[in-house]
């Protein structure tokens, strides 16, 4: 979960309401703004050291697709595939789906 010290904690801008996932058992802040033609440049946070470790691993791959690509990439088979998802509770497996779910929203949003 080193990974996740790479997040800052968000400032008074972005540690809003509207920015937090709902549905964690921890608190998730995630927010974006476009980065280029056709990328975002995703960014979050969590008080949970865990989740802030996953997040960082979801946001450096988001931040490296288009929206499109965001739309249709399966987050959860990919942390399937690195191994992350094993090491989750289900509470926790449900808070990231909860996120997933909210960075595809925003690359919707954004696109």
């Amino acid at each position: 979960m080193l990974a996740g010290k790479t997040l800052s904690a968000p400032d008074s801008t972005n540690a809003i309401a509207h920015n937090e996932v709902a549905g964690c058992q921890s608190l998730v802040y995630l927010w974006a703004s476009e980065a280029s033609h056709k990328t975002a440049c995703f960014q979050g946070w969590s008080d949970a050291k865990i989740i802030r470790g996953v997040l960082a691993v979801l946001l450096e791959k988001a931040n490296a697709l288009t929206y499109e690509q965001v739309l249709t990439f399966d987050f959860a088979l990919y942390l399937d595939q690195i191994g992350l998802s094993r090491h989750l509770s289900q509470s926790r497996a449900d808070g990231i789906t909860q996120v997933i779910s909210r960075l595809k929203t925003l690359a919707f949003t954004l696109q």
